[in-house]
């Protein structure tokens, strides 16, 4: 891992925040805990094979059931309860496809398949974001330099204050009600996230690529809104003008009760991403770095600071599918190329380094962590704010 290289001073440092517990590390437990982690990841490699491969063609197999259930109980949604069932399954086919699936397909965890479809490079999913963007914006940007103040951009979404060594700007007041359209159109932010306003105020990023870039959002909005919002309400809305024996009223309202079931489900996974998303990385246990305590990182110091920048969330096996198991934030932040069936697996073995090594395993229920988020967005909308106190060694919430 080669140092990080500073842009520009680091701010001066705050007398009331906690020690990060990687200063109370010595080089060498350092190198000795990257082997360590290190060792983790290749004994994992190592035994990948046909249940792996078995798992995430199976939850593809999954998603698209869901679909197909969905799409076809939609076909009755005048019926109240053809339209909930229709609009749950449609939700969890959604949340299943961004999750488990785009989002783990898209970080390369299963190219080692050799999958012609199932790999980083050919898949695409269902959100605003274009495939390409997001692999820079996310995958390299964010994973990299993950809370790092000034080079990970993913720290508020360059939108939000939820760190103290934030500058107070008045824009902030509002970030409490714009953090609510946030959440319910998550995937249309992240996609104007991906595009780098500073990149582009910079000359950094062309003109050129800014419009294809633009083009690409625009085709993936294009084809969600087709899909969504024309297509198969129009299916339905024929449906039910045939088995109305040609009354336009009873294909007008299933036109419009379908529309809405795929927009509350649009509107669920957006609610539903944001919020694992966010509980993994800016709830109260989770720490930010200046670029000087990095400035000569080394793999140890990476993976300190990759444990340290991240939280998990408490849950069953339902609950981690649905989240893609990115509720083992603090695995997935180690091993972004890991296989995500396998972070609980692994699991144990983390929290015993952290237990050897005196180092927080950040972990909690959800309520508790998206409740931390929240009071932090609405007290850092206003000027001020200090550091949470922080975790002790091996603490769980």
């Amino acid at each position: 891992m080669s140092a990080i290289q500073i842009d520009r001073p680091p701010p001066a440092p705050r007398l009331d925040e906690p020690q990060s517990p990687l200063a109370a590390l010595t080089p060498e437990q350092i190198e000795q805990l990257g082997r360590e982690f290190d060792a983790i990841h290749d004994e994992v490699y190592a035994d990948l094979g046909d249940r792996d491969s078995r798992y995430i063609r199976s939850t593809i197999k999954l998603h698209r059931h869901l679909v197909l259930a969905a799409r076809a109980l939609l076909l009755g949604s005048r019926r109240r309860p053809l339209w909930l069932a229709g609009t749950t399954a449609l939700s969890l086919a959604k949340i299943l496809e961004n999750m488990e699936i785009g989002h783990n397909v898209m970080h390369g965890q299963w190219d080692w398949m050799n999958d012609p479809d199932i790999n980083s490079q050919n898949w695409d999913w269902d959100t605003a974001s274009p495939a390409d963007a997001w692999r820079h914006s996310h995958n390299y940007e964010h994973h990299t330099f993950t809370n790092i103040r000034g080079k990970d951009r993913d720290l508020g979404y360059e939108i939000m204050r939820i760190d103290p060594h934030q500058k107070w700007h008045p824009l902030y007041l509002l970030q409490p009600l714009y953090n609510l359209i946030l959440m319910g159109f998550f995937e249309w932010g992240v996609a104007v996230h991906d595009l780098n306003r500073a990149a582009i105020q910079s000359g950094e990023k062309s003109k050129e690529q800014v419009v294809q870039e633009l083009k690409a959002i625009g085709g993936k909005a294009r084809a969600q809104i087709v899909k969504d919002y024309i297509a198969f309400p129009a299916l339905a809305a024929f449906a039910a003008f045939v088995a109305g024996r040609g009354s336009l009223q009873s294909g007008k309202r299933s036109f419009r009760s379908t529309l809405a079931a795929n927009f509350t489900a649009n509107i669920v996974r957006n609610v539903w991403s944001y919020s694992i998303i966010f509980c993994g990385h800016f709830p109260d246990q989770t720490y930010t770095f200046s670029q000087a305590e990095v400035a000569e990182e080394t793999r140890g110091g990476f993976y300190v600071r990759q444990l340290l920048g991240a939280a998990n969330i408490d849950g069953g096996p339902l609950f981690h599918l649905l989240a893609g198991n990115l509720s083992f934030q603090v695995e997935h932040h180690l091993y972004p190329d890991m296989p995500s069936s396998r972070y609980a697996e692994i699991a144990p073995r983390v929290r015993d380094i952290c237990r050897r090594y005196g180092l927080p395993y950040n972990t909690g229920p959800l309520h508790k962590q998206l409740g931390t988020v929240h009071r932090t967005i609405l007290r850092l909308a206003f000027p001020g704010g200090k550091v949470r106190p922080k975790p002790g060694p091996y603490a769980q919430s």
